[in-house]
């Protein structure tokens, strides 16, 4: 009875074993499948310009055509209050023959990625030390959190106290917005990354600055990337809260200083037109920056289904 049972136990234990290379090979398959799922010979350009670039398009037209019909069936008769999309078009029309629409958006833009820039310098090293020092993390961590909630406009009035009108007070306003930011993010990502990671580098013998360079950072990429996102976010209100509140012929005009020159002048369409640039500038960073980096880290970690 020994004899016939070995057999029969040995084929079960084969076809198990055959049948767990067959689940291996289906889900190595499937992680290669998501790994090259954004191949760009996958997404024809007919269904990029279906899903991403028709709906903000219509949304846009949407926003346009509720606009419009609210100055045309007069439901707000009063251009000091809404002007018509024409108004704001034509002014639009007249700083880009007059040379200076260019120079609204490269001072407020140049400034603003200079001073992220610095922030990121800045706010990467302090969030590795908050998040892998103890003490310094219980001494600095609660004052990093209340400096992320405190609104950026504070920063203004004792930034040109301290400072004076020029470009550095611009710089210190969006450095007090955005590190915290940065910091808070990267320490958030740290925290999330999975100890046998750690343990692991450790056995391969990554220690000190190559194990935060090699182990800890990729794995802490997302939760830093988002912090770098709403860093950026935290720098472009800083600057224009400091370009609205501090003014002098030395620091040029901004998209801020745009902003505030309609409001001294009364100028709904220049209001308008401020503000549809600020945004513009912001939504183009996100996709063109940001967009872009979010859907690598995410698609290198197979978690990306759809391009």
């Amino acid at each position: 009875m020994a004899r016939t049972d070995a057999p029969v136990d040995e084929v079960e234990a084969d076809k198990a074993r055959r049948d767990s290379g067959q689940d291996l090979a289906g889900l190595e398959a499937g992680l290669d499948a998501l790994e090259s799922h954004a191949g760009p010979t996958r997404t024809p350009v007919r269904q990029v310009l279906v899903q991403k670039v028709l709906p903000p398009l219509s949304a846009v037209l949407l926003v346009l055509v509720v606009w419009q019909a609210l100055v045309s069936f007069r439901i707000v008769d009063d251009p000091g209050k809404l002007p018509a999309p024409s108004a704001v078009w034509d002014e639009v029309h007249e700083a880009w023959l007059q040379g200076t629409l260019l120079d609204y958006i490269w001072t407020s833009v140049s400034r603003g990625l200079l001073g992220f820039l610095l922030a990121l310098v800045i706010g990467t090293p302090l969030g590795l030390i908050v998040a892998r020092v103890r003490f310094i993390r219980a001494a600095i961590g609660p004052i990093l959190s209340g400096l992320q909630s405190l609104p950026s406009v504070a920063w203004v009035p004792p930034a040109v106290l301290w400072l004076g009108l020029e470009n550095s007070m611009m710089y210190a306003v969006i450095l007090l917005g955005a590190v915290p930011s940065i910091a808070n993010g990267l320490v958030s990502g740290v925290d999330q990354v999975p100890p046998l990671y750690l343990r692991a580098g450790r056995t391969l013998g990554a220690t000190g600055l190559r194990h935060t360079w090699h182990i800890v950072l990729p794995a802490a990429l997302p939760g830093y990337l988002a912090g770098l996102k709403q860093g950026w976010a935290f720098s472009w209100r800083s600057l224009m809260a400091a370009e609205i509140i501090a003014s002098s012929p030395e620091l040029g005009i901004g998209l801020g200083q745009l902003l505030e020159n309609g409001r001294n002048a009364s100028s709904m369409p220049m209001i308008f037109m401020a503000i549809l640039l600020i945004l513009i500038v912001g939504i183009a960073i996100d996709l063109l920056i940001f967009s872009p980096l979010e859907r690598r880290v995410l698609r290198g970690r197979g978690l990306l289904v759809k391009s």
